[in-house]
């Protein structure tokens, strides 16, 4: 196994296209590309939208559009189309293919380890962003050709089938929330978020000394797609973060205030008695039988809604705890609550045996 360089064996395409005289309809731009998602499923067009001027580097089908700023989010997409990007995002392409095989590009570029050269070589805090020079010092191993082409064939393989897992969670998630909506189209609002939960959330001030140790919770800690946390960090609390001020339980709901849209949602999973969270996050302990209600109500579309349309600032637009707790919601009877749990419950055991009953 040989070790190559990224920039000896892959080639950055600038060809631009003369927008006076522009023969492609449509262009990608860096919100159209998911993050860890190879598919292109939006994208804009020159005919309806104000594109502007950056927008001049073309792509052909094959070719691989990677975002070069905030390269954290990982987004790596292979292209099914002809069209346009920004000169910001840069199209990629093997320089030879008896060398390397193109359909691993992607791959290699959303490991972990590329991931974390491209974060380390980025320059600027705010909007930082990597240089394809940079990239082109990378260095991995590279398998022969025919050894590139079977890994190729079964990473390939592997994700078609994750895509076909995310159309069945989507079928189920779909089927919940026309149950959800056809449960709740008569129901009043009677009350609030708060009504539901304990807010009598403790501080770490009041909680700790400043020589404990303590797990710290930020949003890097939440698997928003299940709903649950991924590593915590461990501090000193006299050398923890500033944001680190909130103590938390098992069974707490962290809802994300900023950045709405992305629904970062999670339960605390750790019977733990150090667990502090940010103050990114809104803290909700539900009441007795309200967790599942309350997850629905935070991760439905009307909330998200509703706090996208109050959420304030720029680059990283966000609503307060109050905004959370005050949200307008209906407080349910035992009855209509049990069948609420149920579906919920259902609902979540089927999204996590999904992935198993398509790995048989």
């Amino acid at each position: 196994m040989a070790k190559v360089k990224f920039g000896d064996i892959v080639r950055n395409i600038k060809i631009n296209v003369d927008r006076a005289n522009n023969p492609y309809k449509h262009y990608v731009a860096g919100d159209h590309m998911n993050s860890e998602d190879l598919t292109i499923r939006r994208y804009g067009n020159f005919e309806t939208d104000d594109v502007g001027p950056a927008f001049t580097r073309i792509f052909k089908p094959g070719q691989i559009l990677y975002g070069s700023r905030r390269t954290y989010l990982k987004k790596v997409a292979v292209a099914d189309f002809a069209g346009i990007c920004a000169n910001t995002t840069f199209v990629l392409e093997s320089k030879d293919e008896s060398l390397f095989d193109n359909r691993l590009l992607p791959f290699i570029m959303l490991s972990d380890a590329f991931t974390c050269w491209s974060v380390a070589h980025s320059k600027g805090s705010t909007n930082p962003y990597v240089l394809f020079s940079d990239l082109a010092d990378y260095e991995f191993d590279l398998p022969p050709l025919a050894e590139q082409k079977v890994l190729a064939d079964k990473l390939w393989a592997a994700y078609r089938l994750k895509e076909s897992y995310k159309k069945l969670l989507l079928a189920t998630r779909d089927m919940v929330k026309s149950q959800f909506i056809e449960m709740f189209k008569d129901k009043k609002t009677n009350g609030k978020i708060t009504d539901l939960v304990d807010t009598d959330i403790k501080s770490v001030k009041k909680s700790f000394n400043k020589d404990d140790l303590i797990e710290y919770i930020d949003i890097s800690s939440v698997n928003a797609k299940s709903r649950t946390l991924n590593e915590t960090t461990q501090y000193i609390v006299s050398s923890a973060p500033s944001r680190a001020q909130q103590c938390v339980q098992n069974g707490d709901i962290l809802v994300s205030t900023v950045r709405p849209i992305n629904r970062n949602v999670a339960v605390v999973d750790r019977d733990l008695t150090n667990l502090v969270a940010s103050t990114g996050f809104c803290v909700l302990r539900p009441k007795d039988g309200y967790r599942e209600y309350l997850l629905s109500i935070v991760t439905s579309d009307r909330y998200t809604e509703k706090m996208c349309d109050i959420a304030s600032g720029g680059l990283y637009p966000a609503v307060n705890n109050n905004d959370v707790l005050s949200y307008d919601i209906f407080i349910p009877e035992k009855d209509f609550l049990n069948r609420v749990t149920q579906i919920y419950r259902q609902t979540d055991k089927s999204e996590f045996e999904l992935p198993n009953q398509l790995m048989q």
